[in-house]
């Protein structure tokens, strides 16, 4: 059985498209698991299908956990689940931002930990639907040694989904090529209240853009990364801005809900790596910054 951690619009997209009766949501602490998780899925070719995913018990036979949770919750929604967990069960993590899931590997050291980047885009337009609003791809690479030698089976076994699954042998290097496309997208979205699209017409994106490449270029050379020009990770992000247009961010749709952003783990996350390194971030701090000020009652905290 796999096992899904997180049964939000990317959780429940895994579910629908894995094999039916092969997975089932796994509960957080303090929350029941008894009636099944019923809803829609529309395809992305407008196809819709009825789904019932049921719950699985701490303790039952897991082959493989996905944890798609947001990445300011992973650890405390992994603590329960990890002390019933054997220690051979490979978790793969599928949240945005960087940050969460060097976290969870350092917690938990000797577990087979993975990480995933997608595009796979999904969303739930109300609590009984979830739209595939458009196909990508998902790369799953080994976070520590552990995981090494699961990572061609996870690829393979996740292949049954019929989504687009590849092996990445870097794992780190593919998250900071998505971490850079969401630090140039999420926050101006939510911050404009606009689809990604319209950001590229807007004068507060045409102010800051170039300063912000700028300081994400510096951060990827003093991390280890390929060194690129702030030019090419402007195209980068303009281009996905592009094809992407009429999206809603996930930046976006959280704070148009009320709900916990992940700009701690996108923006945020950069500016720590700035401080730890000497190298200022101001237009990131004020993107943080501003993303927090939509949702002023919600704490958010770095996790790890």
């Amino acid at each position: 059985m796999i096992a899904i951690l997180g049964a939000g619009a990317l959780g429940r997209l895994w579910a629908a498209s894995l094999p039916a009766g092969e997975t089932a949501f796994v509960p957080r602490a303090g929350a029941s698991g008894n009636s099944p998780v019923d809803f829609q899925f529309q395809g992305p070719d407008g196809s819709i299908q009825d789904v019932s995913v049921p719950w699985q018990a701490l303790g039952d036979p897991v082959s493989l956990l996905l944890v798609t949770t947001k990445a300011g919750d992973t650890q405390n929604a992994l603590t329960s689940v990890m002390a019933t967990l054997p220690g051979n069960t490979p978790v793969v993590l599928f949240q945005n931002g960087l940050g969460s899931q060097q976290a969870v590997a350092q917690r938990w050291p000797g577990h087979p930990v993975l990480a995933a980047s997608t595009t796979e885009g999904a969303n739930r337009p109300d609590a009984g639907t979830v739209i595939h609003a458009g196909s990508g791809q998902t790369w799953i690479g080994a976070m520590n040694e552990a995981a090494q030698p699961y990572v061609g089976p996870i690829v393979q076994q996740l292949a049954t989904s019929g989504l687009s699954i590849h092996r990445e042998s870097d794992i780190l290097s593919r998250l900071w090529q998505k971490l850079v496309i969401n630090a140039g997208i999420n926050p101006f979205t939510a911050i404009l209240n606009c689809a990604n699209g319209e950001i590229l017409t807007s004068e507060f994106y045409q102010q800051n853009i170039d300063s912000l490449c700028s300081e994400i270029a510096a951060l990827m050379a003093a991390n280890g990364q390929t060194k690129e020009r702030p030019q090419v990770l402007r195209q980068q992000i303009e281009t996905v801005a592009e094809n992407t247009a009429r999206n809603t961010s996930s930046m976006r749709s959280d704070t148009l809900a009320g709900r916990k952003t992940e700009i701690d783990f996108i923006n945020g996350y950069l500016v720590r790596l700035g401080i730890d390194a000497g190298i200022p971030t101001p237009v990131n701090q004020m993107l943080t910054e501003q993303v927090k000020l939509l949702s002023p009652n919600i704490q958010e905290q770095p996790d790890g």
